[in-house]
């Protein structure tokens, strides 16, 4: 998605990531250029950000994402960004949303981001114990409306197409945050201005093998909300806009944002 805004042009003043997103947030926030991306993205594998292990709190540690994001990082702290960054981990006591932005590392955030209760073990923060930021904010578009953007391209990843596994704790895990997300998704929406949804339903959290797909369905869904955000370059108004590739993915432009 982020290869197509370039190729057109579409400019981008500020970024905000939760969970794995965090990661391409930063990496592009940082100055690292998409193809470098795009290549950490294709070798990635699960062994590169988790350890697994035994303790009650989750089944991996996340202590691997430090050298991993050190190596495709290109600055390490939130002040040094080429772009203004917003991170998003969800405080596991209160439940509300945890945002790091303008100053400090990024690691622990990044981190905190990615702790999908009952995979990855909650990080301890100054106090408190942060988890997954997908548990508070599926979509951090708010964040960066107070950031000042004046349009917000919200990225949304559908719900796997999965058969729930009642003896898999892991999946029943799952699919009970597919079901609060699809409850929770009116929030996020009403701050963002087009909404991407590249068709990867069918493709499973883990599988590391379809990232060349994923690469190709995100420029396909990115490439169908082209028209509807060169709308706003030429100064016309947001109204009701629907892009489609032909496979699924599709463009929203809400009148209310």
């Amino acid at each position: 998605m982020l290869r197509v805004l370039e190729a057109h042009k579409i400019p981008i003043h500020c970024i905000a990531g939760v969970s794995a997103g965090a990661m391409v947030a930063a990496a592009y926030a940082s100055g690292a250029n998409v193809a470098d991306i795009e290549c950490v993205g294709r070798s990635m594998k699960f062994s590169d950000v988790a350890r697994w292990t035994i303790n009650r709190l989750g089944l991996a540690g996340s202590d691997r994402m430090v050298s991993f994001c050190g190596r495709m990082l290109k600055a390490n702290r939130f002040e040094d960004m080429k772009i203004p960054l917003a991170i998003v981990a969800t405080d596991l006591c209160s439940g509300k949303p945890v945002i790091f932005q303008d100053q400090g590392e990024v690691f622990t955030p990044i981190r905190a981001s990615c702790s999908f209760p009952g995979l990855f073990m909650p990080l301890r923060y100054q106090n408190r114990y942060l988890i997954d930021g997908f548990v508070s904010m599926e979509v951090p578009a708010h964040p960066v409306r107070r950031m000042g953007a004046t349009h917000v391209i919200a990225v949304s990843i559908p719900n796997a197409k999965e058969v729930v596994d009642p003896t898999s704790m892991f999946s029943v895990v799952d699919r009970c945050f597919q079901v609060m997300s699809e409850r929770l998704q009116v929030e996020w929406r009403k701050h963002s201005h087009v909404v991407i949804e590249p068709d990867v339903a069918d493709i499973g959290w883990d599988s590391f093998v379809s990232a060349q797909r994923l690469v190709e369905m995100g420029e396909k869904a990115a490439l169908a909300a082209l028209p509807a955000i060169q709308e706003w370059l030429e100064g016309g108004e947001a109204g009701i806009a629907r892009a489609s590739t032909g496979t699924g993915s599709r463009a929203i432009v809400p009148q209310t944002a």
